[in-house]
């Protein structure tokens, strides 16, 4: 059947493509901004895609139009699709009965880590032999797609909080039933569509009353706002990871890049990787408990891990010039932020570290975390921050408040002419942004050479 999605570059959209190509589908897509990584992978796999959401791409009409989250009334294709009476659903409706249905499903939810986490849980099942099926809100470097039916019952998806769609506002892992759930962490965000952090509470509370008595719930100790969601009542056998948790590691090296894990106070092994930070190796312990529940041994799931490389965009090395290093960071919540400069700064000791940041999310524009983000660029050396045209609060008053130089900058190119003033060879720049940034990453590369 031809199924025409609005709204495919969104990660989730995007990977959703992928999987109906897969199931033999004539996939096609329209979007409002059509950019890397997403839109490479999709044409990669031939799927036609259109800038824009005139009626038009709508005509023939598509057998189904499956409606991204990002889609409101008022949009023209959304308009036609209503007043024309064609078929429409949301993405994750899409999934629940076409992909997941009868699948033992791994979910990865959480305010943080969840693209990281899923990554991890798909690649320690692939190594172990089970060839799962996934779905990733972006693109693991470990099988350069980001979705795949796979050829076994296990299905690993990362697991969403946002809403389904403009006519379905429920969270979007409310329709994926797993067997196995991560909760990785939880704080305020999406600020466009939850008043307050107890309604966010709520919905993981929803996905909680969806896993089997016979499943499993693994989550961290140090998470005060998931003890809240596990007391509204679980029926759930639960595991805990980190202080005081089944599962617990010895840090080896400040960095996160190793470490020996722990199970029930017995030692498992060691994994030495090439990721660091605090973040990630919570994410690994949540990964290895995951694993567990489906069968892979832990000493196999730290093989694994050893051999584990990141997602796109996380922490990703994108250039090297005259000494000088470039990475690609998705962060935009302030413990993001905050946990990655902290990794980065113990693995390169004293080095000089500039951060670049675009509030450019939902919550961010709205103000939400504003307060918090001061104290976050700590482990930088300077911030140079960037304000875009409809930002909506007063970010200069913010970077003020900063204790290492900040500036803010409304162009790109300010932003290149400063770091070319600033940085010498050893230094390392983090660009911080979960959109494209204007291509900032490949123009200030281009600018040092």
């Amino acid at each position: 059947m031809h199924i025409h999605i609005l709204g495919i570059c969104g990660t989730f959209m995007g990977s959703m493509a992928v999987l109906a190509k897969e199931l033999g589908h004539h996939v096609t897509g329209s979007d409002a901004n059509v950019y890397p990584p997403m839109s490479t992978q999709l044409e990669a796999q031939g799927i036609e895609l259109t800038q824009g959401y005139d009626p038009a791409q709508l005509d023939p009409a598509p057998d189904l139009v499956v409606i991204g989250n990002a889609m409101s009334r008022g949009n023209p294709a959304v308009e036609y699709v209503l007043n024309k009476g064609l078929p429409y659903v949301s993405g994750p409706q899409w999934l629940a009965d076409h992909v997941l249905q009868g699948r033992w499903v791994l979910a990865v939810a959480g305010t943080h880590g969840k693209t990281t986490t899923s990554s991890m849980l798909a690649w320690v099942l692939e190594h172990a032999g089970m060839s799962p099926g996934f779905l990733i809100g972006g693109v693991p470097q470990n099988f350069s797609v980001s979705a795949r039916l796979g050829g076994t019952p296990f299905f690993v998806i990362e697991a969403d909080e946002y809403d389904s769609a403009f006519f379905d506002k429920r969270s979007k892992f409310v329709h994926y039933r797993p067997r196995t759930a991560i909760l990785n962490n939880l704080e305020f965000d999406h600020a466009d569509i939850f008043p307050d952090l107890p309604a966010i509470e709520r919905q993981f509370h929803h996905l909680v009353r969806t896993i089997p008595s016979e499943g499993l719930v693994i989550h961290p100790t140090t998470e005060p706002a998931l003890q809240r969601v596990i007391e509204m009542g679980c029926w759930t056998p639960v595991q805990t990871t980190g202080a005081g948790g089944q599962w617990q590691v010895k840090l080896l090296k400040d960095d996160g890049s190793e470490f020996e894990v722990m199970f029930d106070g017995q030692p498992q092994g060691v994994v030495e990787w090439d990721m660091t930070g605090q973040h990630n190796v919570a994410n690994a312990l949540a990964t290895l408990a995951a694993a567990r529940h489906v069968g892979v041994v832990p000493s196999m799931g730290i093989a694994a891990l050893s051999a584990f490389k990141s997602v796109k965009r996380r922490m990703e090395k994108v250039a090297e010039v005259r000494g000088i290093t470039i990475y690609d960071d998705f962060a935009h919540h302030p413990t993001a932020i905050a946990t990655t400069l902290d990794g980065l700064r113990k693995r390169i000791g004293d080095a000089p570290l500039i951060a670049i940041i675009e509030p450019r999310s939902n919550s961010m524009k709205l103000g939400a975390h504003r307060d918090g983000l001061p104290e976050s660029v700590v482990d930088a050396d300077q911030v140079i921050w960037y304000a875009p045209a409809n930002l909506g609060w007063d970010l200069a008053a913010t970077a003020a408040l900063c204790t290492v130089p900040s500036i803010v900058s409304d162009s790109l190119e300010g932003i290149i002419e400063r770091v070319k003033s600033q940085a010498q060879p050893g230094t390392h720049v983090v660009i911080m942004s979960n959109g494209g940034f204007g291509g900032l990453h490949g123009k200030l590369a281009e600018a040092l050479k």
